[in-house]
């Protein structure tokens, strides 16, 4: 839906930018203090003393509104924001900007990874508006929450231009700005509704294949990514390629899971001294990233890249697994045993500057090995982006090893021991901001990440890590029997947890159950679910609203369906239900699943690439699920064989002693661990060697 606006203030459209993040100087004395020094938010700490009079999202101010008759301008971002930050010294600082704002509205901030069911229905509106949207996010509403107009970054010219137009508009205009906030809020409401689809027919992995070739028209077959810039890594959609290539045995899949994976690890985008990913590449080359690094990417990129050496067993997947999880342990782990939502792009106002290098820096702390360590890495006197050099890895090992006459041994102790060094130094420097709120989604998909190295790798560190961080959510973040919270900080969490916090969390203790066998992450699991049903059921179409019921409502209760950077959380709440469904042996789950995928199958078969994670659930229901069961002393030693491989289409159970478990029932054996595999119904005889057990299941993946 696209609304047309006539009055002249709305031809002031911005020009949208998705850049990100900043930092503030703690040690400013504060002439102002707003309604947000009561949050805990880092976003919206960091705008407790702008001299704009904030109010955080909630009654407070909705009925101030109301009462004064006053439109809302809800403004939302977060805190590694690179333009929300620029914004606020432009504008929000601005004693005479925000006169005028305390003056014609009642000002809302919102910290988006807070409230993403606030910044789904305003960036709808936004993007109905002016057919793109970003952060920071500007709307005007109605003291009834309807937004009637906004955009992204406003220069703050044009900001006032903006807000006296905003104003002029409500005083003179008000009926003509109520018809355009119905119209907006129709339209929000329509935006996803979802055909149920009566008749289920059969999936098919051959119908794929033409969305597949859709898709492939839009590849970089020579950077990887997608052919544009920005370049975002998309994990999820890698792993579908990654499934798509095994059950198709389609070669162009692989190699463009591949290409994209080595041009991500020898890019800039990668942090070659610490390790972590940043959010995005502003280039087509994976050059110069926007520096900020986001949990919820470090997360899933640890669960790609295992899936991927799983796979390939690719040496240099290995080491960005062991150099990422190796970050994250050291700048993004708190103490009670969760995550951290982001680091910053800035320093010091400027963004990149705690990773960029200048060669004169890099030739004082490395000495004689220097010539050889920047000569890797594309480090030079000119520097190679305007805030210095970049690290990029510019040659391959062999070949630079053969240059200088040492062998490639040799060469990976310098570049190791280079490395060292500058993650040292670079101790020294002023840090970016941290945002050290932690999120049940973000930390469940950093769990599993955790989970999904470990089945990789086979390090142990890895799997005792992600028990803790299951330990932490269930202990600060899970509340009743199964009512999971948003958010946690400074030992508070306050927020009801949304559709994809759940759905993510039961993901997370599905993997962590498939690595322990402990089948408590199972139950829980389960019992998370029944609370998604009872509180988030859509029951007319099958599919679930992202806020709860138990949730004080909006103008609208949006219904989460594509696959983006992160999986939609209803396609994630579809894989849970089939994967519980299977393991418990709970049809309705099963059938549910079905439903939900046949409601999106349409959809999903003209862009793949929105659907990569409902494509996913696809090769579930359209094979036949391979199950596989480890019963006895040595279960956890055993299985160690099977997690080590790329088996898109195994569920793997297993347990050391009896266990009432529908799969597991009947199965253990006294002194001795047993291997069943079992495919629509129908077992193999059992073996008690995973030789022999791997020798079946090759057997059946041949004849399929």
């Amino acid at each position: 839906m696209r609304i047309k606006f006539t009055w002249g203030v709305l031809l002031l459209l911005p020009t949208v930018s998705l850049a990100h993040s900043q930092n503030h100087d703690q040690t400013m004395k504060h002439t102002h203090t707003n309604h947000l020094i009561k949050e805990n938010s880092p976003y919206l700490l960091q705008h407790a003393h702008n001299p704009v009079n904030w109010y955080p999202w909630g009654e407070e101010a909705l009925v101030k509104a109301k009462n004064e008759n006053k439109p809302i301008l809800v403004s939302i971002g977060y805190a590694a924001c690179h333009w929300c930050h620029v914004m606020e010294r432009e504008s929000f600082e601005n004693e005479e900007v925000a006169q005028l704002m305390n003056e014609f509205f009642v000002c809302i901030k919102v910290d988006r990874e807070e409230r993403p069911d606030i910044d789904q229905i305003y960036m709808d509106a936004v993007q109905m508006m002016t057919g793109s949207g970003g952060w920071p996010l500007n709307c005007f509403a109605m003291p009834n929450g309807k937004p009637f107009f906004g955009g992204t970054y406003f220069p703050a010219d044009n900001w006032m231009n903006v807000l006296n137009g905003i104003q002029n508009a409500w005083i003179n205009e008000q009926e003509k700005v109520k018809k355009v906030a119905d119209q907006l809020a129709k339209g929000i409401r329509e935006n996803e509704i979802i055909t149920v689809k009566a008749e289920a027919e059969p999936f098919a992995v051959a119908d794929l294949e033409k969305a597949f070739h859709l898709w492939k028209q839009e590849f970089d077959t020579r950077e990887g990514g997608n052919n544009h810039a920005p370049k975002f890594p998309l994990p999820n959609s890698l792993q579908f390629l990654l499934r798509y290539y095994y059950f198709t045995e389609d070669q162009s899949a692989l190699s463009q899971v591949r290409l994209t994976l080595d041009k991500m690890v020898i890019g800039g985008i990668y942090d070659q001294v610490g390790g972590g990913f940043s959010r995005y590449s502003v280039d087509a080359i994976w050059k110069v990233p926007h520096f900020e690094k986001m949990l919820y990417d470090n997360g899933q990129l640890i669960s790609l890249y295992a899936e991927a050496y799983q796979l390939t067993k690719i040496a240099e997947y290995k080491q960005v697994i062991q150099q990422t999880l190796e970050f994250v342990d050291r700048e993004l782990s708190l103490p009670e045993g969760g995550f951290y939502s982001s680091l910053d792009a800035d320093s010091e106002g400027v963004e990149g500057k705690f990773y960029v290098w200048e060669k004169a820096e890099v030739d004082q702390l490395l000495g004689d090995q220097s010539k050889l360590f920047c000569e890797y890495y594309g480090i030079t006197d000119r520097a190679n982006w305007e805030e210095g050099n970049i690290l990029m890895i510019q040659t391959d090992k062999k070949t630079l090893a053969g240059k200088y006459e040492i062998s490639v041994t040799e060469l990976e102790k310098v570049l190791e021991e280079g490395r060292r060094v500058l993650l040292e130094r670079r101790k020294d420097r002023i840090r970016p901001g941290l945002d050290d709120k932690s999120l049940t989604s973000w930390n469940a998909l950093m769990l599993k990440g955790y989970v999904d190295a470990y089945k990789a790798l086979g390090d142990e560190k890895y799997l005792n890590r992600a028990i803790k961080n299951a330990e932490f959510i269930q202990k600060y973040l899970w509340k009743g029997k199964a009512h999971l919270h948003r958010n946690y900080k400074d030992g508070n969490s306050k927020i009801n947890g949304f559709l994809d916090d759940y759905g993510f969390t039961v993901e997370a203790f599905v993997a962590l159950y498939q690595a322990t066998f402990n089948e408590k992450w199972l139950l829980k699991a389960n019992d998370l679910l029944g609370h998604v049903i009872l509180h988030f059921s859509d029951d007319q179409s099958g599919m679930f609203f992202y806020t709860s019921d138990e949730d004080d409502a909006l103008i609208a209760r949006k219904m989460e369906l594509l696959d983006n950077v992160i999986p939609s959380s209803n396609s994630s709440i579809a894989k849970s239900l089939f994967l519980v469904g299977t393991y418990l042996d709970k049809g309705r789950y099963i059938e549910r699943s079905g439903q939900m995928l046949a409601n999106v199958k349409p959809r999903l078969e003209k862009a793949i690439n929105y659907h990569s994670n409902w494509g996913q659930l696809y090769f579930w229901l359209a094979n036949p699920l391979i199950e596989i069961v480890v019963a006895g002393e040595n279960a956890m030693v055993q299985k160690r064989k099977i997690e080590e491989l790329f088996l898109p289409n195994v569920l793997i159970s297993g347990s050391k002693t009896e266990s009432s478990l529908p799969l597991l029932q009947n199965r253990y054996v006294n002194g001795q661990t047993t291997f069943y595999l079992c495919e629509n119904n129908i077992c193999k005889l059992p073996v008690t060697k995973v030789d022999d057990l791997l020798k079946q299941l090759s057997a059946i993946n041949t004849d399929q």
